[in-house]
């Protein structure tokens, strides 16, 4: 039997946090019915992911792939950065 690859789950967020040291936090959404109504409603997962060089700012979206468990609340690591956040006018940078 040929070797069988394992299909990574990823997932697209945008970062929240990155004020930790080697993690980051991404909120993910998804739609999902109503229970009742049927309507689709927005809901958010927040998922704490490993970003091992710092490279993320807040705002970014990424896209992240589960792995083993890291620590107690982190089992996600980075993957890409898709897109990075926008600059905001006015600010200083941080040195």
């Amino acid at each position: 039997m040929a070797e069988e690859t394992k299909l990574q789950r990823t997932l697209t967020g945008k970062v929240v946090s990155s004020k930790m040291r080697k993690t980051i936090a991404v909120a993910v959404e998804r739609s999902v019915p109503h229970a009742v109504y049927g309507k689709y409603v927005r809901r958010t997962t927040k998922i704490m992911a490993h970003d091992e060089n710092n490279d993320c700012r807040e705002g970014d979206t990424v896209v992240i792939a589960e792995c083993r468990p890291l620590s107690r609340h982190k089992s996600w690591r980075l993957l890409e950065i898709v897109a990075r956040a926008e600059p905001v006018a006015g600010a200083t940078p941080s040195a």
